[in-house]
């Protein structure tokens, strides 16, 4: 069958797999060559294989060329090479698992409240006000809201994955039940998969321990729409990321949507591993930004109706200026003077409001700002404000900046591409470097981090 003897052309397979590791880096030749196999060689004709249509489109498009000229420098004999499409549920299946899945004994799970299917016990696990009749859309979410729309309405998949990510409380997970919900009512026969990270970790773990794996993996491989939440647990779990990397692959190679959240962007995910962070990044990436004083307004007023409450619009407007953090405080806040009018007989005022909420009001005023943090660290180094947003590179103006980003990503909400707009513009990438620079020197300069922790007491007073 093999042009020559077939150990001479594994020899020659084993060399060009060398030269291809060592010209892209471990990373691109783990995630993209490495799961490339030599099939034969016959009539000048070299048969690859990979384990789904969107590896094959990759190879072909970014490693063919090479492929070819390395395949002819070792065979003069080669003139073609066909890559062909190998079943990905065999090649998974045949994989060891990784000591994370063998780490530890898992008692078997009983069925999560976080997975929802499209028949049997899980359905009823979606949250039923999370609609998209009662998500209020507001600037800061419209993008957001406008994927999850399209998602739930299209007949065919408009981008691959929809990734939402946002702070605490803004409403990912409130747009991933409604997309659910729409797509269940529009379309009953599809079979649809929500739940968090942690549970998709824990169901895998569980698999490996009960050599059930190839029933996990049709499970969640055999689905419409898989939707998984808090994506961000499963950074530094390189067992379940791998698993998840099929699991993704299997579903976009069949068209199926998939929908993700995490609390930062791809790019901001540290513990992912870079094929994985790619993969995230490639479809839409929508973010949700904190809320502004209009959308609360709106939230509040939305949330008083459904309620059925009636709530002075001078005490709206006052919840709304002091509750900035996030969503879910806001409709706390609101749920908590609404029964303590119910409950105490006392008509909702600002001065009762005032009383309720007490705690939450002193938590929000004492919420630190970026710009506090920059002041702060410019007057105890000695430097000018305007070099927290200058370009000068100077040590003595670099490092108390470098300080303050430091801060900025300990102390607040913000995130990393904010962050970096607040300090004249500047790239997240930026704001990462400071970050792991100025944990590498609090660890080896205890006068640098006796100043950081100055200052943190300071701004936390």
């Amino acid at each position: 069958m093999l042009d020559r003897d077939d150990s001479a052309v594994q020899a020659q397979w084993a060399r060009i797999r060398g030269r291809l590791r060592e010209e892209f880096g471990e990373a691109a030749f783990r995630t993209w060559l490495k799961p490339v196999t030599l099939k034969d060689v016959r009539g000048g004709v070299v048969r690859l294989a990979v384990p789904t249509k969107f590896m094959r489109e990759w190879v072909e498009t970014n490693y063919l060329d090479r492929l070819r000229v390395l395949w002819t420098g070792e065979n003069g004999n080669v003139r073609t090479i066909d890559i062909a499409i190998e079943s990905a549920l065999a090649r998974a299946g045949a994989a060891e698992p990784g000591p994370e899945a063998t780490a530890a004994p898992v008692e078997p799970a009983e069925t999560g409240d976080e997975m929802v299917v499209d028949r049997g016990d899980f359905a009823g696990r979606l949250d039923p006000r999370f609609t998209f009749e009662n998500f209020v859309v507001g600037k800061p979410n419209e993008l957001a809201h406008a994927a999850a729309r399209r998602v739930a309405e299209a007949t065919t998949v408009p981008f691959n994955p929809l990734f939402l990510y946002g702070g605490v409380g803004l409403g990912k997970t409130h747009l991933m039940h409604a997309i659910a919900w729409h797509v269940r009512r529009r379309e009953p026969s599809k079979r649809v998969i929500y739940l968090s990270a942690e549970k998709f970790m824990f169901q895998f773990v569980k698999a490996v321990r009960f050599k059930d794996t190839m029933a996990f993996k049709e499970q969640f491989r055999s689905v419409d729409l898989l939707m998984i939440d808090d994506v961000q647990f499963l950074c530094g779990k390189d067992s379940t990321q791998e698993e998840f990397f099929y699991t993704f692959n299997a579903l976009v190679d069949q068209n199926r949507q998939i929908v993700i959240s995490a609390d930062k962007s791809p790019s901001d995910l540290e513990g992912l591993e870079e094929r994985m962070r790619s993969r995230l990044g490639w479809g839409l990436v929508a973010d949700i930004h904190p809320t502004t004083y209009e959308l609360r307004l709106g939230i509040l007023q939305t949330k008083a109706e459904q309620l059925g409450v009636a709530v002075p619009g001078k005490v709206v407007e006052f919840l709304a200026h002091k509750i900035t953090s996030n969503v879910r405080e806001l409709e706390g806040a609101l749920n908590r003077i609404s029964a303590h009018a119910s409950l105490v007989g006392r008509p909702i005022t600002i001065e009762t409001a005032q009383e309720v909420l007490h705690d939450l009001l002193r938590a929000n005023d004492r919420r630190i700002t970026i710009e506090e943090i920059q002041k702060r660290v410019a007057e105890h180094f000695s430097i000018r404000m305007a070099d927290m947003h200058s370009a000068r590179r100077a040590r003595a103006v670099a490092r108390p900046r470098q300080v303050a980003m430091y801060l900025c990503k300990q102390l607040t909400p913000r995130s990393l591409p904010e962050i970096g707009r607040k300090f004249g513009g500047r790239d997240h990438t930026t704001v990462m470097h400071a970050v792991r620079k100025i944990e590498e020197l609090r660890a080896s300069d205890p006068n640098l981090s006796e100043d950081i922790e100055l200052l943190r007491r300071m701004l936390e007073t």
